[in-house]
C-alpha cells in the first residue's frame, strides 16, 4: 500500500523567512487583503506542504482559517499579528488532513479554540494516529511536538450553518456534504460575499481523491455556488472568483465522466494507469496515465491525475465512495 498522508521531508523553518503584505496578486509567503478586514496568505505547498490560510477580523478578535501544519501555523500566527493587533479567538479546520489541522496544538497553546464541522474529528478517528505518526517521522516540525496524537479540534457543530458574528461582521461555516473528506466545511462571509472552501475547491493541479467520495463532490460544490459569492479563497493555489467554483465542479464531473467511460469499456485499471510512481508534493503517487480531460478543466490538471484516475476507478469499479475503500 502506497503511502499518501501529506508527508515531506524534513526541513527547518528559517526565522528569516519573509512575510511580505500586499494589495497584488498572492505568491506563497504573501499575505493579500481581499476585502477590508479580510486577508489571504498563501502557503507553500511546494516547498514546506502548508496550506492557505484566511484572517478574518471581527470587532474584538480574529478568525483564522485552517491551523495549517505546526511550522505553517506560526508563520500565519506572525501573519495575523502583523496585520492586527486583536488575538486569535477561533482556529476553523475545513477538514482533518495535516496540512490543515496538524498545526492545532500551536493555536490552542497560545489561547485560541479550534472549531470544525462534527465531521472532522471523526475522521481524525477513523484514520488517526497512523497518519500523524508517519508524518512525525517525515516532517520535523511535527515531530517536535513530541506528541503521539493530533490534536482534535476543541469545539465541533453539527447542525449548518454555525455562525459567528458581532457588531461588524457576520461568518457562517457551512457543511454540503462529502467531497474531500466527510468534513469538508466552508467559510462564507454573507455581506462581503467571501467563501474560503478548504480543499473542496482548489484553484490549480491540487486535488487530492484518496479519502474522497469523486461522484458526490460536484454536488458539494453546487450547494456552494447557491451563495452569493465574488471571491473564492481556497484551500491551495490563489484567490479567484466564482469562476474557481465552476471550474471544479467541472473537473470533478469531467474526471468521473472519462474513468466511467473507460469502465464501462471493460478497460482494466493498469490499461489506464500503467504501473510506476512518482513523489507530488510528499505523497507517492501513480506516475502516468492514459486518460486525457477537457481543456476547459486544464488549469485542475497537473501530476495528481493519474492518482486521481485511480481512485475514481476504484470508486466506480466497487460501488463505493473511495473514502470507504482500504487505503
Amino acid at each position: 500500500m502506497k503511502k499518501r498522508i501529506w508527508i515531506l521531508g524534513t526541513f527547518v523553518v528559517l526565522a528569516s523567512l519573509a512575510l511580505f503584505v500586499t494589495s497584488t496578486g498572492a505568491q506563497p509567503g504573501t499575505v493579500k487583503q481581499i476585502v477590508p478586514g479580510v486577508w489571504f496568505r498563501e502557503g507553500d505547498l511546494e516547498n514546506l506542504g502548508h496550506c492557505n490560510n484566511i484572517i478574518i477580523e471581527m470587532k474584538d478578535y480574529l478568525i483564522v482559517v485552517d491551523a495549517n501544519f505546526p511550522s505553517g501555523a506560526r508563520l500565519a500566527m506572525a501573519a495575523a499579528k502583523q496585520v492586527s493587533s486583536k488575538p486569535v479567538k477561533y482556529v476553523f479546520d475545513t477538514h482533518h488532513h495535516g496540512d490543515h489541522a496538524y498545526g492545532n496544538p500551536i493555536w490552542t497553546q497560545a489561547g485560541a479554540t479550534t472549531l470544525a464541522y462534527k465531521g472532522v474529528a471523526e475522521e481524525m478517528k477513523r484514520y488517526e494516529p497512523a497518519r500523524w505518526q508517519a508524518a512525525s517521522k517525515g516532517r520535523k516540525d511535527v515531530g517536535d511536538l513530541h506528541l503521539d496524537v493530533p490534536e482534535p479540534p476543541k469545539q465541533t457543530f453539527d447542525k449548518s450553518p454555525f455562525i459567528l458574528k458581532d457588531d461588524t461582521r457576520e461568518v457562517r461555516f457551512y457543511f454540503f456534504g462529502w467531497a474531500h473528506t466527510r468534513g469538508d466545511g466552508f467559510v462564507y462571509l454573507p455581506k462581503e460575499k467571501v467563501l474560503c472552501t478548504g480543499d473542496a475547491v482548489v484553484n490549480g493541479p491540487y486535488n487530492y481523491t484518496a479519502d474522497a467520495n469523486i461522484g458526490n463532490w460536484p454536488g458539494v460544490v453546487r450547494g456552494a455556488q447557491k451563495l452569493d459569492v465574488a471571491h473564492v479563497l481556497p484551500g491551495h493555489g490563489g484567490p479567484g472568483g466564482k469562476e474557481v467554483l465552476e471550474g471544479e465542479a467541472q473537473f470533478m464531473t469531467e474526471l468521473h465522466k472519462a474513468v466511467g467511460a473507460a469502465v464501462k469499456q471493460g478497460k482494466k485499471l493498469t490499461d489506464i494507469v500503467p504501473a510506476g510512481t512518482k513523489m507530488v508534493y510528499g505523497n507517492e503517487v501513480p506516475a502516468t496515465t492514459s486518460i486525457t480531460l477537457p481543456d476547459n478543466v486544464k488549469n485542475w490538471v497537473g501530476p495528481f491525475l493519474p492518482a486521481q484516475v485511480k481512485d475514481t476507478y476504484e470508486e466506480i469499479s466497487q460501488k463505493k465512495p473511495h473514502g470507504d475503500l482500504p487505503h
